[in-house]
């Protein structure tokens, strides 16, 4: 049985491009929050460090931002609690829910990787020249806002047809 031809890209994917610079940086980050003295962080954590800001979030929304399940956010929130990065408090807006923020130490650790990310920007900036990086992200920025498009594109039209049968 002979084996069909698959088209493929003439170049390396960009998805596996994404995915290794994606992989690198929280690589490095990890890295960084050890040599900082923070060796209680693990790549897991970067999940709530990149969807928990400034506030209080609720975890079913960080693992809708992340792209996990909320089982596997609730997870990574607990370990986070268990090593004092983390405190979980009632929702004053729903007594069943739980709002996650940053404890004392939390904060250090998210301040120290949050000022780590200004100082690769501004590595990233002066490596590939001001001008490039911005296009770099500009491309990215609008890479992820057409594929935004054509999801809502096809769910629009698969509602759409869904309506036509009967």
């Amino acid at each position: 049985m002979s084996r069909p031809q698959l088209r493929r890209p003439a170049h390396k994917p960009l998805i596996a491009l994404v995915e290794r610079a994606n992989r690198a940086l929280q690589t490095d980050l990890v890295r960084q929050a050890h040599a900082r003295g923070h060796t209680e962080v693990k790549m897991t954590h970067n999940s709530v460090f990149a969807t928990l800001h400034t506030g209080p979030g609720r975890a079913a929304d960080m693992a809708a931002r992340a792209g996990i399940t909320r089982q596997s956010m609730g997870e990574v929130i607990r370990d986070m609690v268990a090593l004092d990065l983390l405190t979980m408090l009632p929702d004053p807006n729903d007594g069943r829910a739980k709002v996650v923020t940053y404890s004392d130490h939390g904060w250090e650790v998210a301040g120290d990787g949050f000022s780590y990310l200004a100082d690769l920007e501004e590595l990233f900036a002066e490596e590939f020249g001001e001008d490039e990086y911005a296009i770099a992200r500009d491309v990215l920025g609008r890479l992820v806002d057409v594929l935004d498009r054509v999801a809502a594109e096809e769910a629009q039209a698969s509602s759409s047809a869904g309506g036509n049968v009967g």
